[in-house]
């Protein structure tokens, strides 16, 4: 998991040092957990939150690298997993393999995967793909509202939202979207009704 360290309003630079200081930080969190973990457990890579009870879905109205529109709205009536990620985030590029295939192999059930991607520009996302191809569709999130509206601000994170346009889920932190746990989370969703 990364955790953003404030919402930026452009993108961030690749200045030197900056990766250094991520894994800093990152090294810092996990010594701060371990002095509080009990021994011999391993930490878990991701964390399952349910959406809290009455907070409805915040605004989504994003465009995608190819300048097409999506909105939470227009997608109900399917599963949808938001994953909010970048590609500075070593847990999203590890989770993504995984997420692409689960999208893939859950289409025809109506699952719909979007990943947000925050602050990065076109240009640099589209580098990014060359490397590490991703099918899914990549909406952007350029000023950061969606991401700092949807997430606690930690890299991945991803909303499972219902049928019924209802966020059920977030995943905190990396998750294999193949493993049993990803389709224990998923499946009780994609079962709902397209009616209800």
């Amino acid at each position: 998991m990364q955790r953003m360290t404030g919402k930026r309003r452009t993108a961030p630079r690749s200045a030197p040092g900056l990766a250094g200081r991520r894994r800093i930080g990152l090294g810092l969190c996990a010594t701060l957990l371990g002095a509080f973990w009990p021994f011999g457990q391993v930490l878990a890579r991701h964390v399952v939150r349910p959406w809290p009870a009455g907070r409805p879905a915040p605004p989504l109205d994003l465009v995608d690298l190819d300048g097409k529109r999506w909105t939470i709205d227009a997608l109900a009536g399917r599963v949808v997993v938001l994953n909010f990620w970048a590609t500075w985030c070593e847990p999203c590029r590890v989770e993504m393999p995984s997420l692409e295939a689960m999208a893939a192999r859950k289409r025809r059930e109506g699952v719909v995967v979007c990943a947000v991607n925050y602050l990065e520009s076109p240009d640099k996302i589209r580098r990014f793909l060359e490397r590490a191809p991703f099918k899914a569709p990549i909406l952007l999130d350029s000023d950061g509202d969606a991401t700092v509206a949807w997430t606690p601000r930690v890299f991945p994170s991803t909303v499972l939202v219902g049928r019924d346009g209802r966020p059920a889920t977030t995943v905190v932190g990396e998750l294999d979207w193949e493993a049993e746990e990803a389709g224990a989370l998923l499946d009780p969703l994609i079962a709902v009704s397209r009616k209800s």
